[in-house]
């Protein structure tokens, strides 16, 4: 049993509101089974905190790569200021899809898809892109819970075993296929047959990097800052060699078990803040 303390209880409140955790209603009536079962290794993965932080992160790194998701973000959102928000819209999209009700999922499902038909345009090389492509919100899907389930392994659970792993990703494909994704991938032998089908339209540019940049740049409050830096290179460290590659930000290898030991202590302390009484 965790024990009140003022310090841990206001820890607890700047974390939730960090995320909007506190804004959301995940209660299930009766007999509704929700999108995704209680027990799965889905409520797991995306209900360590600290895990899906450094995961969502990475995920953005590696979602960015891919120019029609890139395009999306620099034609259509403020990137240079919209950090925050954008983590916290995906923290709750991800929490209502996984422990909400049903109606709920749905309606923020069908809410995503809104935003997205707003959402297209013309790449620098003249090729048309649209959000609700289904070739681009698999490479979304795939990009996102490939990071999560990363970073679940490294900072919360490495014996997770194979089959969970494999058992979690085909639990969360249910919501990408709602989104409008097509042939999702649903193991790790899949995903990993995914992306090396998908790597040859990767790009890493200068708007890569800009947008990146924005990404990891430290914030203003002091405190904030010093955790999202922790998060921050815990999440390129995470990233494919191939990806960090094309980022050109992969962590000297003398300073990674630096990076994972600080990582996971600040993994450690969101855990004990959050534990409920």
């Amino acid at each position: 049993m965790a024990i009140a303390t003022p310090m841990r209880d206001a820890m607890a409140a700047r974390l939730r509101q960090l995320v909007g955790s506190g804004e959301l209603d995940l209660t299930r009536p009766p007999g509704d089974p929700g999108l995704i079962a209680p027990g799965s290794p889905a409520w797991a993965v995306h209900g360590d905190f600290a895990a899906m932080m450094i995961g969502g992160i990475s995920a953005l790194l590696l979602q960015m790569l891919h120019p029609g998701a890139l395009a999306g973000v620099w034609d259509h959102s403020d990137f240079r200021h919209d950090r925050l928000r954008r983590l916290r819209r995906t923290a709750q999209f991800i929490a209502v899809t996984t422990f909400g009700a049903t109606a709920a999922a749905e309606q923020a499902i069908a809410h995503v898809r809104a935003i997205h038909d707003r959402v297209h345009g013309t790449l620098p090389d003249g090729t048309a892109y649209d959000a609700n492509d289904p070739a681009l919100l698999t490479w979304i899907h795939v990009a996102e819970v490939d990071s999560f389930l990363r970073a679940y392994l490294r900072y919360r659970d490495p014996a997770l075993g194979g089959g969970e792993q494999d058992r979690y990703l085909a639990d969360v494909a249910i919501v990408a296929e709602r989104l409008g994704a097509r042939d999702v991938p649903r193991s790790r032998a899949e995903v990993a047959a995914y992306f090396a089908r998908v790597r040859p339209q990767l790009r890493g540019d200068h708007r890569v990097r800009a947008v990146a940049d924005a990404l990891l740049a430290p914030g203003e409050d002091a405190a904030e800052a010093a955790g999202l830096s922790l998060a921050s290179a815990a999440a390129v460290d995470l990233l494919p060699d191939w990806a960090a590659a094309m980022h050109r930000r992969r962590p000297p290898r003398l300073a990674r078990p630096a990076i994972r030991a600080g990582a996971g202590g600040m993994s450690r302390v969101v855990r004990w803040a959050l534990r409920r009484a």
